[in-house]
């Protein structure tokens, strides 16, 4: 399964900012960036974030996106930080796929993952602010069939060559989107138990939605390992669980149980007056954690 891994989850920044973050981050030894999107704000949206039903802490208090939101474009955002950074993932957390054309989609991963090196992890989810898609001409209901049917173009688009697709909600002559193969990590998001399933099935990893409470996150842990035993899936599977504090306690407690993965929020580690404050916070983070 690999090493234990700290992680930084990103949203609200401004895009200058969380490249500076990122750079520190490389250095000092955080594991990857994983950056949250919303396309753009639907002014007095009332759909409510599937997290609210949950106990788990709320990292981010009020709207999830509001008018003073910092939105960026991820997989721009990400480019530029991997060209920045030498050893740092890069990753989307999670990146609303059914919001666009599979094959710009799969255009666009193909040249991040190319700028990277090989860094670039996709987590990806099905979306939930309804009026996001209205204003995105999306039809919400069909969401999650539109994100199982990109995924299979994905792969097929990746996979390098000419290929064909006919689907319900996508459908194409031969085309091709590379010559040669290109290697994306897919890594669900979703907390509910459709979304573990799909994640369990047709990911290599999951990443968590919200910040779990350390015993749901034990649960859904085992929830996720235990679709994969019923469907035969042996191969290598992460579970990215974001956590509440940066603290080594709270994330010895988390590997105690077999979560080697954690994500902790950037405003923990990154905060300051000046930048020079925030790198130094920073880094005092990962010494404590033992990073390097």
């Amino acid at each position: 399964m690999g090493s234990p891994t700290v992680g930084i989850s990103a949203y609200d920044m401004a895009a200058t900012d969380l490249l500076d973050l990122a750079v520190a981050a490389d250095e000092a030894g955080f594991d990857a960036i994983w950056l949250g999107e919303h396309v753009l704000l639907p002014v007095d949206y009332d759909t409510p974030h599937p997290t609210k039903k949950e106990a788990g802490v709320q990292h981010h208090s009020g709207p999830i996106v509001a008018l003073d939101t910092e939105l960026l474009e991820p997989l721009v955002e990400l480019a530029a930080i991997a060209a920045a950074t030498t050893r740092l993932r890069v990753a989307t957390g999670v990146y609303i796929l059914p919001l666009r054309h599979p094959l710009a989609t799969a255009r666009a991963v193909c040249t991040l993952q190319e700028l990277s090196r090989g860094r670039f992890m996709m987590g990806l989810g099905v979306g939930w602010l309804q009026e996001e898609f209205d204003a995105m001409d999306v039809p919400f209901v069909e969401r999650t069939r539109r994100f199982e049917e990109t995924i299979d173009v994905l792969r097929m688009a990746w996979a390098g060559g000419p290929f064909k697709y006919g689907g319900n909600h996508f459908s194409f002559r031969e085309v091709q989107v590379t010559p040669r193969p290109t290697d994306v990590p897919l890594i669900l998001g979703g907390n509910t138990e459709r979304a573990l399933e799909r994640a369990a099935t047709l990911g290599h990893g999951w990443f968590s939605s919200g910040t779990p409470t350390y015993d749901d996150a034990r649960r859904l842990q085992h929830c996720l390992h235990a679709i994969r035993t019923r469907h035969g899936l042996t191969a290598p599977f992460r579970c990215y669980f974001r956590v509440e504090g940066c603290e080594p306690a709270v994330i010895d407690h988390y590997r105690a149980a077999g979560i080697d993965d954690v994500v902790v929020w950037a405003d923990q580690v990154w905060h300051g007056p000046t930048p020079e404050a925030r790198r130094e916070t920073l880094h005092a983070a990962a010494a404590a954690l033992g990073l390097g």
